[in-house]
């Protein structure tokens, strides 16, 4: 079971997906905060594998409350749900550490999925916010925005090597290989295993 939080400080939203995520058989809520102070606290107490965050919020935006979060918490996956859909916004959430964004008019089965693929470990990105990804990451160097360690678990992802063995081959966790994957797929733009190891053919990390 998915264990998710909400944070959006409009009563309306809050219920609205309060209601939805109650059709999800495989998801239980276990808090829904109205600012990110709140959204804080809520999380040191009742540990969510997945946030879903509003950006524009009072006392602690969402921006900063993710960066905190992350900080404390890096087990759990953020994903930003808002209306901004500008590239300087989806840049400065995903740099905090959310590794997703929707927009708040996304289909129900599209968050339903989101926060399915967040707790899996993956990016989920509206496609309006990829391609603003892809864009501001176009003029990096390929390889220059990842780590010696990511560089390695995306070279054996590309290898088609699982969590498991690739924890097994570095001698680390599997919660670690994780956590290295989901700041590679932010990092390249990218949203699956399939599209990373595609992207590392492309830049010389295959086999």
């Amino acid at each position: 079971m998915i264990r998710l939080l909400i944070a959006d400080d409009h009563a309306v939203v809050r219920t609205g997906l309060e209601h939805l995520v109650a059709t999800f058989a495989d998801v239980e809520l276990v808090g829904a905060a109205e600012d990110g102070e709140e959204a804080l606290r809520l999380c040191a107490e009742r540990s969510p594998d997945v946030v879903l965050m509003d950006l524009e919020m009072p006392v602690l935006d969402g921006i900063e409350a993710t960066r905190r979060l992350v900080a404390a918490r890096p087990d759990a996956a953020i994903v930003v749900l808002t209306s901004f859909s500008d590239r300087e916004q989806i840049l400065r959430a995903l740099d905090a550490g959310a590794i997703g964004y929707l927009l708040k008019d996304a289909e129900p089965d599209e968050i339903a999925r989101a926060v399915r693929a967040a707790a899996r470990g993956e990016a989920p990105l509206d496609p309006r916010a990829g391609r603003a990804l892809l864009h501001a990451r176009a003029a990096r160097a390929p390889l220059d925005g990842l780590s010696d360690r990511e560089r390695q678990v995306l070279a054996m992802v590309a290898r088609g090597l699982p969590n498991e063995l690739i924890a097994r081959e570095l001698a680390i966790s599997e919660k670690t290989v994780k956590a290295h994957l989901t700041s590679v797929f932010r990092t390249i733009g990218v949203t699956d295993r399939t599209q990373a190891a595609l992207w590392a053919e492309r830049n010389g990390l295959g086999s």
